[in-house]
């Protein structure tokens, strides 16, 4: 009989099983996945770690997450620093001075702000939409270049359809500062999310290829309490409908050369080009393996972004006002389950940054062990 029964393999998953265990109680991680690491899992190809579920940029404000996860792996000094690609136009992201200067050959930040906030006049009165929203905040040039087709790609809807509290806040900079994140402390662990996970799940039991939902009678007999962090519509068996995710599809690639789009990530802002992205993983760890050697082979992967259906990889949950009124029906009857801890991106119906989770499981490790 185990203390706790663990269902994912990934942060919330390991760090809670990390943290019993230190409490001295017993534990067991499965995952129907034949990995660890859940979505941040890494694998090695040609020297290089490839992001096999999406590109993941370590980024926090939260002193006591980064010194909790910096015992399990060293980060590199990795800085996120995207570039879009408009049919061949090429501008920084986040929007700062070498964008406005692309967009409009401006040179001054006076002259940068001066050129939004007449362009924003065109918004009179609450934004009703996202387009409207997004021309508000940094006007029409940049809305139809680097946002538009974008958003539609990602989300499969008109830019009029979305609500406006999608891109609440924009990050526009007048400055010529390219790091995507305001955050004091960000990277990519060396080595791999893998061997972080691995590090933090070291001397755990740990069986992978088993789906809980499946043989749940007889998982939930071997422990006192359940730690789930899978989908909280799959656990009750969808009885109150399904919850709305986007999936997205990876298309890998690698190349025989050593430099493809010379930058990790680079996003497609046209709405003709099908895909959103592509990450070329090698530059998360500056193109170079281990023991620091340049690597001859690049990896490329093309992310497409689609409606989620069942069978697929549910990423991001739909947060709008119907699932979350759908999602708050789902906590009731969570909240009706003794025995049963719903954590993490899916279980919390969520969208979740890494270091948010690991805040998560770090609480509910204080209020349960």
């Amino acid at each position: 009989m185990y203390d706790y029964l663990v269902v994912g393999a990934g942060l919330y998953g390991s760090i809670f099983a990390h943290e019993a265990k230190k409490a001295g109680k017993s534990v067991l991680v499965i995952d129907k996945r034949p990995n660890i690491a859940g979505n941040v899992y890494t694998e090695k190809v040609e020297g290089i770690n490839v992001h096999k579920y999406g590109a993941h940029i370590f980024h926090t404000n939260n002193k006591k997450v980064w010194d909790y996860i910096t015992q399990f792996a060293e980060f590199n000094r990795f800085t996120n620093s995207p570039v879009a690609n408009y049919k061949g136009e090429l501008y920084s992201l986040p929007f700062n001075m070498y964008t406005f200067n692309k967009m409009w050959g401006v040179v001054t930040p006076e002259e940068a702000a001066a050129k939004i906030e007449e362009q924003k006049k065109e918004i009179t009165g609450e934004p009703q939409n996202l387009e409207e929203q997004a021309i508000s905040l940094v006007g029409r040039d940049i809305y139809e270049k680097l946002i538009k087709g974008y958003t539609e790609k990602q989300w499969g809807r008109d830019c009029k359809e979305l609500p406006s509290f999608i891109i609440k806040r924009l990050p526009v900079r007048l400055t010529f500062d390219n790091n995507y994140f305001n955050a004091l402390y960000q990277g990519i662990p060396m080595g791999g999310y893998t061997k972080m996970v691995e590090n933090i799940l070291e001397g755990i039991e740990v069986r992978l290829g088993v789906d809980y939902l499946e043989n749940k009678e007889e998982y939930d007999a071997i422990a006192d309490k359940i730690v789930y962090t899978g989908a909280i519509d799959a656990y009750f068996d969808y009885k109150l409908g399904n919850l709305e995710y986007r999936s997205v599809r990876f298309e890998n690639e690698l190349l025989d050369k050593p430099n493809f789009q010379g930058n990790a990530a680079v996003n497609y802002t046209d709405r003709e080009t099908p895909w959103t992205r592509i990450i070329e993983h090698k530059w998360f760890e500056f193109g170079k393996d281990e023991e620091g050697n340049d690597l001859p082979k690049t990896v490329i992967s093309r992310e497409y972004s689609s409606e989620w259906k069942p069978g697929d990889e549910p990423y991001y949950p739909v947060n709008d006002e119907k699932n979350g009124k759908l999602y708050a029906e789902y906590k009731k009857l969570a909240d009706n389950e003794p025995k049963v801890i719903f954590g993490g991106r899916l279980g919390e119906y969520k969208y979740y940054d890494m270091d948010a989770v690991i805040a998560s499981v770090l609480d509910m490790c204080e209020k349960e062990l």
